[in-house]
Order: C-alpha cells, then structure tokens, then sequence
C-alpha cells in the first residue's frame, strides 16, 4: 500500500466504476495508454502531478503509470476531490494519492509538500501552486526537476509572469493553449459543467433569468453559449475591447459589470482575475442574486469584503452561503467562490479530458525526450502533438476528413500562379 491522504478507502469500489465509466468517453487517451504500456516512454520517472483528483484525471494517472512512471497525486483545489476516485487510486492502482474534499488550506498545501517529497523529475499542474510552493519553498528539489506542464489558463498566466522576472527554473509545456485543449475543454466542458454545478448546487431554473458573465475568453463563450441555450438573457462584462466586440456580434448585451450588478440575477465569473466582482458591485445587487466562480481561483469574487458588511452568514443548501446585507438583501454565494462546476458537481464531461489529458501524456513523452534542448520558459504543445490528438478524436467519433491532392499541395507551396 502506497503513501496517502485520502477520506476513506472503502469508497474505493464505487471510484472504480466511476473511473472505468470515464474511460469508455476518452478513447483517444485509452489509444495512448495501449501504446505507453508497450513502449514505457516514461519508465523510471518520477512524477508529481497537483490536478483535480476527478475520474477523468486518475485515467490520465494510470495512463502515465502504464508507460512506467512513478506518479503522486495531490488536489489543485480544496473543493474539486471526488473521495471515491481517490480512494480508488490507492486501493486499485498503489498511486500515492493525497487529496480530501473539503480540506482546509493548511492542508491543502500540507498535502501539496507531501507530493513534492517525491522528489519529481517532472511536474504537472493546474493552476501553478505546485510550481509556486516548489519554487518558493522547495528550491532544494529543483535541481532534479527537468521540466513541466500546466494545465488550465490561470496556471499558464502565472508562469508567464514568473518567467518574465527570470524566476521559473525549468521549461514548462502549457497544455492549456493547444487548440484541442482550449478550443474543446474551455468552451465546451466549461460550458456545461458550470451550468450543472450552478444548478445542482441551487435547482433555479435558468430560463427567463438575466445571467451574468464576466470574461468572454473561451470558458466566457462557452458558458454564454450555453447559458442562452438555456433561455437565459446572458450579459457579457469585459475589459478588452477585442473580446467585447467579439461578444456584442455574438448577440449578446455588453457593459460594465457596475451596470450589470443592478440587473443580474445570476452571475458567474471566468477570468482569471481578482476582485472581478468587488464591494461597489455586492452594494448594487438585487436580492436574491446568485453569485458563482468558475476559474481556478475564488479570489475572482471578493468574499471576505461581503462578510465582512453583511449582518449574517448561513448555509442554506449544500455549497450555498447566503449573505443578508445590512439593508436586508440578500446574496448567495456559491461553492465558496470556488470552481463551481468541481464544487458541487463533476467537472467537464470525459470526452473533452479525453483531448486535454491526451494532450499531457503526449507532450510528457516529449518532454521525456527533448526538455534537454529546452530553455527555461513556458512553451506551447507542439503542434503535431495537437494534430495528431485531433486526427484520433475524430476517428474514435468515426468522422473521415478529406485530404489534399498532390496538385493542390503544390498550389498551395507555389507563388506563381494569379486568377
């Protein structure tokens, strides 16, 4: 029995099932797992991987785990573990696991040191708080450190920064900005999966209902896409002029979150950023706002600014606090301002992880390979990695494309020929 943190290990069987569910929507990652366990691209290597512990990522783990690797698990947020799976990590599969729904912070990074003692030679992260805790607290292990991933577009933002001060150790492969990723996982998995946790979490029906979305990067026009198919009237706030134009030729209505705030009735935010929905805007709502978060951190809601005015805190429902203003209105806030999709229901369907997962075992097999080459900054998915996951998905969906003739490759290479 490996080393663990997890809630309870007789969960393990129904995390099994839960997993092996999963695995029948990711055939392009089960493709790879075949073809790791044959070749052990990555036998003798030690991993340390900080994720949402989720069916579709203990798949990503046994898959790295059949091409040889030695993996460790921990959470990349208090509230994203799904108890079962990680229990069955442990019993089933003797990956060392240290993650517990609902942990406190203290804990969290407890169990975040706990996976860095493995002494990795490779981590993988959404979100960059391991990288963060490893650079900052760690530096001892990052001699032995050969490079990365990360996995979601706050990690990647974070890492940027850290490479602009000269301050990241090691070269990074940011699996978030490959096409099959963002294109598929942001918009359609955030799409949904935000709308199930808001409504697992509340039962409020989403027609006729003024939603609120503050970001129209991809997780912004998935889940506007998708809150209108559901009959909301869906508001976009925005701070770049580009994304904004984009949204008001999308159909949507666009304007500062100020303005929004008086109307909204639910509001979800996907940037990024802290304090997207601040004080002046809690003063502004109407009562009975439902107030959300889907990027990775719940700083994006500025939570200890309304405890700190309201006159009273409850639980009403399972991930939903209301606040009662000192007016008497009053505001839920939902999850505890963390992702809420992972909060209160199950994270993005395993079909779109199926890319994003593929999209991390491939490219650490290609760092396994080439990261002594690399320099230390943050790179993109090769793109014949992000092709190649391509042409598989659409052949598991048993989708043929055409492809192009010799005549038109050589048009296509040539400069001579006009009208």
């Amino acid at each position: 029995m490996p080393n663990y943190d997890v809630k309870e290990l007789n969960l393990a069987e129904g995390g099994r099932l839960k997993i092996d569910w999963a695995e029948r929507e990711m055939p392009v990652l089960r493709q790879v797992k075949e073809r790791f366990r044959r070749e052990q691209p990555l036998k003798g290597l030690r991993i340390s991987a900080c994720l949402h512990v989720t069916t579709e990522t203990a798949n990503l783990m046994k898959t790295l785990q059949a091409g040889g690797a030695d993996v460790v698990l921990t959470a990349s947020n208090p509230l994203s573990t799904q108890d079962e799976v990680a229990a069955s990590l442990v019993s089933h599969d003797e990956i060392e696991v240290y993650a517990v729904k609902g942990e406190d912070n203290v804990t969290y990074y407890k169990h975040i040191n706990a996976a860095l003692d493995h002494k990795p030679h490779f981590t993988m992260d959404d979100g960059a708080d391991l990288v963060n805790v490893l650079h900052q607290h760690r530096r001892e292990l990052l001699p032995g450190v050969v490079a990365g991933t990360e996995e979601t577009t706050t990690g990647v933002i974070r890492l940027h920064a850290m490479a602009a001060d000269k301050a990241l150790a090691y070269p990074i492969v940011a699996i978030n900005d490959a096409l099959t990723k963002h294109f598929f996982d942001n918009r359609y998995g955030t799409g949904q999966s935000t709308l199930d946790g808001i409504v697992r979490a509340t039962n409020v029906l989403l027609a006729g209902k003024t939603f609120v979305v503050a970001g129209y990067g991809w997780c912004g026009r998935g889940l506007a896409s998708r809150a209108r198919g559901m009959g909301s009237n869906v508001i976009v706030t925005e701070v770049d002029p580009l994304k904004a134009l984009e949204a008001v030729m999308d159909g949507f209505r666009v304007m500062p979150m100020a303005d929004a705030a008086r109307i909204g009735d639910i509001f979800c935010t996907v940037t990024g950023d802290i304090n997207v929905i601040d004080a002046h805007h809690f003063d502004l709502m109407k009562d009975g706002a439902i107030v959300a978060n889907s990027g990775h951190f719940n700083v994006e809601i500025n939570i200890p600014a309304l405890e700190k005015s309201a006159k009273s805190k409850r639980l009403v429902r399972p991930f939903v606090e209301e606040f009662v203003t000192p007016d008497g209105r009053r505001i839920f806030i939902l999850g505890e301002g963390r992702l809420i999709n992972l909060a209160s229901a199950e994270g993005h369907p395993a079909s779109v992880m199926d890319m994003s997962f593929a999209n991390q075992a491939l490219t650490l097999e290609y760092l396994a390979k080439n990261a002594s080459k690399l320099e230390k900054r943050v790179y993109a998915v090769p793109e014949e990695i992000d092709k190649k996951i391509a042409e598989l998905k659409l052949a598991a969906m048993g989708v043929s494309i055409d492809t192009l003739t010799a005549e038109q490759v050589r048009y296509l290479a040539s400069w001579q020929e006009g009208t």
